[in-house]
C-alpha cells in the first residue's frame, strides 16, 4: 500500500505520520476475528520515518547573546522626533518591554501575552505562567494555559527584567489614567493600550498577529534576519544557553519541556564555533599539541 505524498496534502512529514498513527489505531479496533476487517490495511502503509521527519524541519535562524544585545541597546534607543522626550508617553519605545521579554526569557509568543501583574512575584524575581492569548479562526481570546498539563508554571528572571517590567507598568498606569472609562482592566502586563485605538477596549488582550505584525516592522528596520519570528527568541535563548554550558535541567525547566533530553535533542544545535571550542579542548586534554 503506497501511502499518499504529503505535498498532495499540503501537510508536512509530522503531521502525516499523526494522521497515520489515528487512522491505524482506529482499524485496529474494528480488526480481528468476527470483526469488520481481518487485516488492518494500515500496517501496510509507509507513513514518514523519524529520520525523514526531522530532515523535513525547518532550521530557523537564531541571534547569539552579542546580537541579541545590540538588539536590546537598539529597540530602547529614543527615536529623537521632535515629540520624543525619551520617557513613558512617546509610542517610539511602545513594544521595547515587549521585545526584550521575549528577548529574555523562553517563554512563547501566546504566554507573554498572558502574563498578569498579579502573578509577577516581585521579590522572587519570578513570573506565573497561568494565562495565554491564544488565536481562534479569525479571533483571539485569553484562557487558562493547559499546554502538556502544567497549569502551573513559575520561570526565574533576572532583576533587570523586572526593572523593565516596572518600566512598563509606569507607562501603562499613566495609559490608564490618560484613557479613563475607556480603560477595562484585565490585569495583563501587556494589554491592549490606546496607540491606534479604533475599536474595542484598552486593556484587553492583544491580538497576536497585530504583535507579529509589529514585530516584523522592527524586524525590518533592525535589520534582523527576514525569517527570524517571534518564536526564535525562544530558540535563541535555550540554544544560547546550552551553548555556554548552563545546567541542561534547569533550561528545560525554564522552557517548560518534559525533559531535558527533549531540550538537547529538539535545540542543541551544533555550530562551528561550538565544534572548534570542543576541538581545542580535546586536544588539550589528551596532550595533541606536544606531539610535533
Amino acid at each position: 500500500m503506497a501511502f499518499p505524498s504529503c505535498a498532495a496534502y499540503a501537510l508536512g512529514p509530522k503531521s502525516v505520520r499523526h494522521i497515520h498513527n489515528i487512522v491505524s489505531a482506529a482499524l485496529d479496533s474494528v480488526t480481528g476475528p468476527r470483526k469488520l476487517l481481518t487485516v488492518n490495511p494500515a500496517h501496510t502503509a509507509n507513513p514518514p520515518t523519524e529520520r525523514q521527519i526531522k530532515a523535513a524541519q525547518p532550521d530557523f535562524p537564531t541571534l547569539n547573546d552579542h546580537e541579541t544585545g545590540r538588539f536590546l541597546a537598539a529597540i530602547w534607543k529614543p527615536c529623537g522626533n521632535r515629540a520624543c522626550d525619551g520617557g513613558l508617553t512617546h509610542h517610539c519605545l511602545r513594544d521595547a518591554p515587549l521585545w526584550t521579554s521575549y528577548a529574555a526569557t523562553s517563554c512563547r509568543r501566546s504566554e507573554v501575552l498572558g502574563w498578569k501583574w498579579s502573578l509577577i512575584h516581585w521579590d522572587e524575581c519570578a513570573i506565573e505562567l497561568a494565562w495565554v492569548v491564544v488565536e481562534e479562526g479569525n479571533s483571539y481570546r485569553l484562557r487558562k494555559l493547559t499546554k502538556d498539563g502544567d497549569d502551573n508554571a513559575i520561570i526565574y528572571v533576572d532583576q533587570a527584567l523586572m526593572n523593565v517590567l516596572k518600566w512598563q507598568k509606569e507607562r501603562q498606569d499613566a495609559e490608564r489614567e490618560r484613557l479613563g472609562d475607556l480603560w477595562t482592566d484585565h490585569e495583563l502586563v501587556f494589554a491592549r493600550d490606546g496607540f491606534k485605538l479604533y475599536r474595542g477596549e484598552a486593556g484587553g488582550p492583544q491580538d497576536p498577529e497585530k504583535v507579529s505584525a509589529r514585530w516584523r516592522t522592527a524586524r525590518n528596520r533592525l535589520h534582523l534576519p527576514e525569517n527570524f519570528r517571534l518564536h526564535d527568541w525562544r530558540a535563541s535563548k535555550i540554544t544560547n544557553d546550552l551553548d555556554n554550558h548552563e545546567n541542561p535541567v534547569e533550561v528545560s525547566a525554564n522552557a517548560r519541556h518534559h525533559s531535558p533530553g527533549y531540550t538537547m535533542a529538539r535545540y542543541g544545535r551544533r555550530r562551528a564555533e561550538g565544534a572548534k571550542k570542543l576541538a581545542v579542548s580535546s586536544a588539550s586534554r589528551i596532550g595533541l599539541s606536544s606531539l610535533v
